[in-house]
């Protein structure tokens, strides 16, 4: 499984890339691969206000639906409209191409909870 040392994660499997005063957000490789094939989702809509760690959206895989938790709180500015049409490219590309929303960072100290790529290869490890 990849995890990119750029990106921080949250223990629900969501990425985050920091860039400037915004963040991009997107579902982790692990969280793809064990959701299987992925056929729709939902997020909200740009100018929807999010709060920390509350869902903010759902992945249909073939039987399973689940959330997505917000890894900080903000303001969405944009939504990836390509994957919500082309639901696969999470399971072919969950880092570049899928990405999900890109969110403004209301509160930067909210990043502090989020784990880095070695910490986060550790919790997945040690939650199997």
């Amino acid at each position: 499984m990849d995890f990119p040392e750029e990106l921080k994660y949250s223990k629900e499997h969501i990425w985050v890339r920091i860039e400037n005063d915004s963040a991009v957000i997107g579902i982790t490789d692990y969280a793809q691969e064990e959701l299987g094939t992925i056929r729709g989702i939902e997020l909200p809509d740009e100018g929807d206000e999010i709060e920390q760690d509350d869902p903010i959206g759902s992945i249909e895989a073939h039987k399973t639906v689940t959330s997505i938790y917000a890894p900080f709180s903000g303001t969405v500015r944009s939504i990836n409209h390509e994957a919500i049409d082309n639901p696969e490219l999470l399971n072919d590309d969950p880092y570049d191409g899928a990405w999900l929303a890109e969110v403004t960072l209301d509160y930067p100290e909210e990043l502090k909870n989020l784990l880095s790529a070695e910490d986060y290869a550790d919790y997945i490890e040690n939650s199997d």
